[in-house]
Order: structure tokens, then sequence, then C-alpha cells
């Protein structure tokens, strides 16, 4: 090497990671120099471990703040986890040399203005830093993150664009740099398009090695809608031809042979600076100004490297850096750039990763649109199209679709024969789908989503060796997960508990107990099996993002247990509202923390006595009684959370009348919400019969008082109805007061809603009892048509929850009008569609069935039936 060996790459591609590889085979380096941060330095060496498996990230916090994080992901495909291996595999020095993660997660003073530009023109977040989930972005401090532009890799380019080398693909693939069959978001247009900050187009997002940063400071610092930034890849597809940028990389770069000998495998990379350095000269920094201070550090870590090992050094970077690392400048200069950079102390480790979050529609801004595509690409060792069909072909018969040999054979020639129609060197992923699509799919895109998310994108999770560094609390998490062996995956999956079993008793305690942190591993679902207290579902999936979470609820304690127990008995204390105590008390309950549940009863008592409004009383008291059924199952004393709740009831009781009158319609619909579950909640409650009693006078007085409003009322005359507390004439009777005459139509349709409305069974109700739907059909005749318009949203909200089959028996009564008594079982029948008594000779009938399933003989079963 005759000086400083700069691998301009473009972040995970196949193609450049291998170039990167054949550069170094060739030049031996004396030290490997790659993008990073270098704390990562004194972690490098677990990159060797057997049980590094990528995609892992390395993921920086700050020690004070845990939530602001940065990653920075790397899958096998990546040309810096390529160098990387084969540094470590060599025993050659190799060190991280981006600007630091202390500098990159300390609060800016643009942040504490919530403006991403100071006064003085201190430039905005960094380019290229990855937002989370939902939205944000940047790192906060001035070089922080990735480029937002790092289009590197080999191949024969330069500004004017040069024709790709014939041969066959790297170990026989290719790759596409957009690599997947969607429309590129950040597709570009002609040469020198400028993209708002944050967006660059025609690249893959930004920076797949560099920072994802997360964390609400993060969010605040949100790119400047003003900034303007230059998109090489664009400019450079556009001289050479190109109408899409994606497809100029695939062709130019990703699909280029390997017949290349050792001694000219240097000459790619140095078109391609080549390429960027005239661009810079062209667009200076391109709008990317956060990067001044990136590449100022890099000259300095770069100095410090030749001064020890001379110019038998290698530079993995992305391609827009060359130019700025080959630049003159003075050590003095540099460090001007980086001086007064806030700065916060911070700790690394590595976490796996997945190929989910290296997929841009998954929400990583910065990443590539089909990480799976790019491991088979790398993976395979020859015929990647013909490994890749037959792949599909797998997938496709697992899900019962016929898929045969020939098509495979047929969809390979298709894709071969797009590639050449294309004018394209190789076929890429966009060729492959078509053909996929026209084979194997019949045309349907239905079955290309499928193989999107399992193959083009798939559930690849990495994993990291027990040596890295971690919080106390994730290591307790480990340990957990390994004893209760529920591994985290990143494929979504269920998971049915039984509490009756110790194991799964534990599984759910964990899982309760990192809700309460904030660490959504689990959400419970609705099971498919019983409905008991005994039986949980949950959907889990691990996200990389919650090792942030993890560390972030490490200021609560050591281990899940002690962590979830302080985090309760401070949200007890800090609660204002009294449905946040009861819920909490559910929690701890579920989550069996023993320790916290004194000081949350407190809580809990202390705001019970002092809240009046009844409504907030109804709102807790379903969660106090939902709490009291877990008792039995989960061998916890409740006898302190039996007599708040009951406490609870009594104050219901006497408050509830009164707070129901005078109110309007969004407050009438509130409160029957609150009568649904207080009278759940009571029902739940240890079986006092006193209170019971209690709740039933409460539901007379609301069903008969004309003050209360109508919804409310007919809700009550239901749920009394239910319960077999209210005849069915004092039903009808009710029900003809409401829609007498003198009732506004208004009123007697809220009457109607609450009588038989919602998913409460109220169809079921006026089909079998045909008394009470005559009440209803002579009222709405009657209604006046100046009047009907009013009524009309109120009804159809009431009959639209029904269900369809409900609502047809309904029109059919309707149509057909009251049904006719007649025979000697209906001759004394004072309701129609009822009979006065049993008719034993149809019970009869049903005795030889039941001989049957029951296997006694008629005698007997005649007694029973007797």
């Amino acid at each position: 090497m005759t000086g400083p060996l700069l691998l301009g790459v473009r972040h995970h591609g196949p193609g450049s990671a291998r170039a990167v590889r054949a550069a170094l085979e060739a030049a031996s380096p004396a030290v490997v120099l790659i993008e990073g941060p270098p704390e990562g330095d004194a972690l490098l060496a677990l990159a060797a471990d057997e049980q590094m498996r990528p995609p892992v990230a390395l993921l920086a916090h700050a020690v004070d703040d845990p939530g602001r994080a940065a990653f920075w992901p790397l899958a096998e495909f990546s040309p810096e986890w390529v160098a990387l291996r084969w540094a470590l595999g060599r025993g050659v020095p190799v060190r991280f040399i981006d600007l630091p993660a202390a500098h990159s997660l300390a609060p800016a003073a643009e942040e504490e203005s919530a403006s991403p530009e100071t006064a003085d023109g201190e430039p905005g977040p960094p380019a290229g830093a990855e937002p989370p989930e939902g939205g944000g972005a940047g790192a906060g401090a001035p070089g922080a993150g990735a480029d937002s532009v790092d289009p590197g890799g080999p191949g024969p380019v330069g500004p004017s664009g040069v024709a790709p080398l014939s041969g066959q693909p790297p170990e026989g693939g290719g790759a596409g740099a957009a690599g997947g069959p969607e429309a590129t978001p950040g597709a570009a247009g002609p040469a020198g398009t400028l993209a708002p900050d944050g967006g660059t187009p025609g690249a893959q997002g930004g920076d797949g090695a560099g920072p994802h940063t997360v964390g609400p400071e993060h969010e605040r610092g949100a790119p400047d809608p003003s900034g303007l930034r230059i998109d090489p890849i664009a400019v450079l597809a556009e001289t050479a031809g190109y109408d899409d940028p994606e497809r100029w990389w695939e062709d130019v770069i990703e699909h280029r042979g390997t017949a290349a000998h050792a001694a000219d495998a240097r000459a790619p990379f140095a078109a391609l600076g080549d390429a960027m350095a005239a661009l810079r000269e062209t667009y200076g920094h391109g709008g990317h100004d956060r990067d001044l201070a990136r590449e100022a550090h890099m000259r300095i870590q770069l100095r410090a490297a030749r001064k020890e090992f001379g110019d038998e050094v290698a530079v993995v970077c992305g391609a827009w850096h060359v130019p700025a690392l080959e630049e003159k400048t003075t050590l003095a200069a540099d460090k001007a750039l980086l001086k007064g950079l806030p700065k916060v102390k911070t700790e690394m480790t590595w976490v796996p990763w997945t190929y989910r979050r290296l997929a841009r529609h998954s929400g990583y801004g910065a990443g590539i649109d089909s990480p799976g595509w790019y491991g088979h690409l790398f993976g395979v060792a020859d015929r990647p199209i013909e490994r890749w069909m037959t792949k599909v072909a797998g997938l496709l018969r697992d899900e019962d679709r016929l898929v045969s040999s020939a098509h495979v054979i047929e969809a390979v020639r298709l894709a071969e024969t797009l590639a050449a129609m294309r004018g394209r060197p190789l076929a890429g992923l966009t060729e492959t789908t078509d053909a996929i699509r026209a084979v194997m799919c019949e045309g349907s895109d239905v079955p290309l989503d499928l193989i999107r998310d399992r193959l083009v994108v798939g559930d690849v999770l990495g994993e990291v060796p027990d040596a890295a560094p971690a919080v106390p609390l994730q290591r307790d998490l480990t340990r957990l997960q390994r004893s209760l062996r529920i591994k985290p995956e990143a494929l979504e999956r269920e998971l049915e508990l039984d509490l009756r079993k110790e194991t799964d008793a534990a599984k759910s305690r964990l899982l309760h107990r990192l809700r309460l942190l904030s660490i959504g591993w689990g959400e419970p679902v609705t099971g498919r099996g019983s409905t008991g207290t005994f039986r949980e579902s949950w959907r889990l999936r691990w996200e990389p993002e919650l090792f942030v979470k993890v560390a972030e609820a490490g200021v609560w304690g050591t281990t899940v247990l002690s962590a979830a127990t302080a985090k309760a008995e401070s949200k007890a204390v800090s609660a204002t509202a009294l449905a946040e105590v009861t819920a909490l008390a559910e929690q701890c309950l579920l989550a069996e923390l023993p320790d916290a549940l004194p000081v949350v009863m407190r809580a809990l008592a202390d705001r019970a006595a002092l809240d009046a409004d009844v409504g907030h009383l109804a709102q807790a008291l379903p969660a106090l009684a939902r709490s009291l059924r877990y008792g039995d199952v989960r061998s916890t004393d409740t006898v302190a959370l039996g007599e708040v709740a009951a406490g609870i009831a009594e104050r219901i009781c006497v408050g509830l009348p009164p707070a129901c009158t005078g109110l309007d319609a969004d407050g009438a619909a509130g409160m029957r919400g609150h009568l649904d579950g207080v009278h759940t909640a009571i029902g739940l409650l240890p079986k006092g019969r006193e209170l019971i009693e209690r709740w039933g006078s409460v539901l007379h007085r609301l069903a008969a008082r004309d003050t209360v409003p109508g919804v409310i009322r007919g809700r009550a005359a239901r749920l009394l109805l239910d319960d077999g507390r209210l005849e069915e004439d004092e039903a009808a009777r009710l029900m003809g007061l409401a829609l007498s005459v003198g009732t506004p139509p208004a009123d007697a349709a809220a009457w109607i809603e609450g009588f038989v409305g919602g998913a409460s069974g109220g169809g079921m109700l006026l089909v079998h009892d045909e008394r009470l739907l005559a009440l209803v059909d002579a009222w709405l005749s009657g209604v006046p048509a100046d009047a009907f318009t009013d009524v009309l949203p109120l009804l159809r909200r009431t009959f639209s929850a029904y269900e369809p089959g409900v609502r047809r028996t309904l029109g059919e009564l309707v149509r057909r009008g009251p049904a006719a008594a007649s025979g000697p079982a209906h001759a004394e029948s004072t309701m129609p569609g009822f009979g006065a008594g049993l008719d034993g000779q149809r019970a009869d009938a049903v005795l030889p069935v039941l001989h049957l399933l029951l296997g006694i003989d008629d005698n007997d079963l005649a007694g029973v039936a007797r």
C-alpha cells in the first residue's frame, strides 16, 4: 500500500461487502478503521464470539438518561461487519473513528430551544439520524448520527457514468440497492435534485450503519424542513441516463463481476471516490453540514493511525466522506471544529437486531427494503435466482398453493428474460418479483404480500454473547427468560397460559411486571378458550427498542421484581385520579407484588375517601371487582381490597340516583356506561345479599324517575329484566309509558336505545317477545314526520349493532304483523308469541334423545322430567 486505503461504501449492500473483503484481502492493511462510535472499540472483540449472530447493533445510551439512546445496526451483508470480522479473524487491529456517542447523545442547544438551528447558524439534527417508530429524528449534537446519503460501494463509475463490467456477479449473485419491488420511497428525479432535510431521494433513506436514535429528546429535534440536501446518487444516475437512481446503483455497483484481479481491487473505490469528489466540488457539503464535525474527527483518528502504523491503513466509511478524508487540513483546524461540543457520559453494548428493523416500511428510517433478499444473495455460493425461486416455491407450498418444479424453471427463465429486455446485466428483485407474480401467483398480489413479509424482509433476530455488557435489570430478565423457556423472538406469536400451573403462573407474573415497567414485550389478548380467571392469552413480539426500555427501567431496581415494586409504589404516591390507583391495584395483583400492594391500598383508601364524584367512583369499581377475582387462582390476600370495593359500592348506591338527573346527551351516554360497569362489578363482588338488594332498589328508582334521561331509564329497566327483578308485564308497562304520545320522540328513542341497544342481546329480546316488538312498532309508526328525522340517527345506531340475522328476523316479524294466537296452547295466552303454560306432549318428545345421551332408562328420565 502506498497510502491509506479508503473504501467508500453504501451500507447494507452484499456487493459492497464482497468488494470490501476482496480489497482487504489484496491490501492486507496493518489496521482497519470503521465508521462507528469509538466507545464501541472495547466491544469489538465480541464480534468474533461464536454466540454472535447478526443482525446485531451497537446500543449507546446516556447514563443519566437511558431513554436518550442510539443504535448502529449491522447485518452479515454490511461492509462494516465484513471488515470487522476480517480484521478479527486475522488479528489485525480494528477501531471505530466516527464522532463519539458521548457527543452524539448530548443535549444540544437547539434541542433546549426546540429548534433545529441555533441563532449563530449551528446546524440542526445530524444527517440521516434514524427516527424511532412514529417519527422524530436526530441525535441532537453536531456530527451525531450517520450519513443521510452514504451511496458508496465499489464499481467502475465516474461522474459521467461508466457501463458496468461484464461477467458473473460476485459469488453468483447481485443485489438491488433498494432491494424491493415496491416504488422506492426516496426515488429521485433529475440531476441535482434537492431533498428536504431528513430525507434523501434515491438513497436508502440514510446510512444503515449510523445510529437509530430514540427517546423524547430526539423526537423534539425534528429535521428543519427548510434545509436542502443534495442526493449524489440521483446526480450520478441522471448523468448516466437513468431515471431511477436505485436501478443505476444495482446495475453499476451491486451487479458487478469478480473477475478483477487483486491488483485492481482498489480501482472501483478510487473511481467512486473521484465521483464523490466531483460532486463535493460542485455542491460543497450538499446540505450535510452536520457531517463537518464528524469528518474532522475521522481525519484526526486517521492521522493518529498513520502515525502508529504508517500508510498501511484501511478505512471503511460512507463514500460521501471519502473526499473529506482526503482533504488537506491541519490538526488544529479539525480540533477547532470539535471544540465546545456538548458531552454526556454514555454506556454501550451489543444488542440483537431484526431484519424488520432494517426494512424501511417497518419504521426504521434509514434501512433497506429487502434484508431477507440481501441475506440470501450474500449467503448463497452460486445460482442465486434459482435458489431464490426454490425458496419461494417452498413457502407457497407450505401455504397449500400448487407450485411445481416447472413453475420454478419457468419463473427463472422469465426473470432472466425481463432483465435482458430491460437492459440490465442481471435479474434483480424487481425482475424476480414480476416473474413470481406471473408464474406462481397467477397475476395476484395477495401471495406476494406473504413472500415480501416472510422472505424479502424476513423475521431473523440476531443473538449476542452472554459476555456482552448489560445493565443488571437486563441480566435478570435474561435469566428469567431462560428459566421460564420463553425466548425473545422477532416473529409475533401467541402464548396461552394456564395459571393453575406454576410455570405458566410465573410467566404471567413476569409479563405483567414488564408491562408495569413499560416494557411491552407481551400484550394481553382475548383467548380462544375458557373465559375463566385461570387462563390468559398473550401476544409476544420482541423489538430491539425494548433494550432501551429495559435500560430506562433499570433506574427502579436491579431485578424485575424490585423494579416493578418500586415503580408501583412511586405511581401510587403520585397518582391523583382514583381510577389510576384502582388500575394500579389490579396490576399489582396480576404481577404479584406483595410489597407494593400495601402502599397502593393506602393510596386507594385515601383517594376513595376524598373523591365525591360518582362518575369517578363508578369508573374505579370495575377494576377492583376484577382484582378480587384473582385472589383464588393467584392465592392473593384481597381482604383489604374487598373492604375498599364494598365501601365504594355503597357510596355509588347513595350518590348515583341524584347524579343521573339533569344530564345532557353526552353525560347520559357516559353515565350509561358507568351503570353497566357498576352492575357487572357488583355481581363480581363477594355475595353480600344486602348490597345486591340495595343495588336493585337503585335500578328501580332510576327506571321509574322521569327526571332521569331516557337512555339511563331504559338501561336500568333492561338490567332489572335480565336479572329477573322486573316482570315482563312491568317491563312492557314501562316501555308503554316511555313510548306514549306525550313523550317527546327524542326521549322515547333514547329509552329504546338504553333498553334494547348495544351488544346486550336486545335484538333477540324483541325477536322472542312480540309484545315489546309491537310496542316499538306502534310507536315508530306514530312518530310525526317532522320529528322522525330527529329520532332516526338514534334508531339507526341502536339497530345497526344487531347481527344481520337478527335484523332480518325483526323485519320479517314486522312485515307479517302480530302473530295470531291459535290452538289450545294459546287459548289463554295474554302475550302474543308466548304460550300460557308448558306443552307436555311436546316436552315428552325429547325424552328418547335424553335417554340416549344420559344412558338412563325411561322411568328415571320420566322422573327427572316430572
